[in-house]
């Protein structure tokens, strides 16, 4: 199952009946699919799911239709177990940024945190999730998909958001305050809560 959102609105690509409980299946076409996308930008349609025979060939089409864009990024903790988060555009959000020609997705990930955050000693531990949205640019849509990783860090420096990203604020959050930060986020980034 692949969940790739939109403006928050989930469409789900599924080889499983089960999965359609809240919704009706749909057949997956370009067509189909950028219905369901101007839809939801104009919040007609909350939630989509589309059936695949082969789903791994279905999601390779599925992709087919965007322009695909990679990124990557960290949930990154400190010694005290909080996890860092940025605030860009008035929500919570995590560090990441686009995949540079050359670069694996590891390599990435550091370095957008770093870049993002102003933050140094980073340890990448482990993948973590990969997240799918959809957004309109230059009149066409982008499918962004992100890499995470799980790194710790020791660092006890001053973080420094990267303003020129629109970042205004960077701060380790404790279990109390990820509650409070999750309620003003976006869909992908609960996902790798949950």
């Amino acid at each position: 199952m692949y969940k790739v959102f939109v403006n928050d609105y989930p469409i789900i690509l599924t080889d499983s009946i089960k999965n359609s409980e809240n919704s009706d299946m749909l057949n997956m076409n370009e067509n189909n699919v950028h219905q369901v996308i101007q839809k939801m930008l104009n919040n007609k349609v909350t939630q989509a799911t589309f059936y695949c025979k082969n789903l791994e060939s279905d999601w390779n089409l599925f992709q087919s239709y965007f322009n695909v864009q990679k990124a990557a990024g960290g949930i990154v903790k400190d010694e005290k177990e909080n996890i860092l988060f940025i605030k860009r555009f008035e929500k919570w959000d995590l560090p990441k940024g686009k995949i540079e020609k050359g670069e694996t997705t590891e390599e990435a990930a550091i370095r957008e945190v770093e870049e993002e955050c102003g933050i140094e000693n980073l340890e990448l531990l482990s993948e973590n999730k990969t997240t799918y949205h959809i957004f309109p640019r230059k009149n066409q849509f982008c499918l962004k998909i992100s890499y995470w990783f799980d790194m710790k860090t020791t660092y006890k420096g001053k973080l420094t958001p990267q303003i020129e990203e629109d970042i205004i604020e960077v701060v380790f959050k404790n279990s109390t305050e990820i509650e409070e930060a999750l309620q003003n986020t976006y869909a992908n980034i609960q996902l790798l809560f949950e």
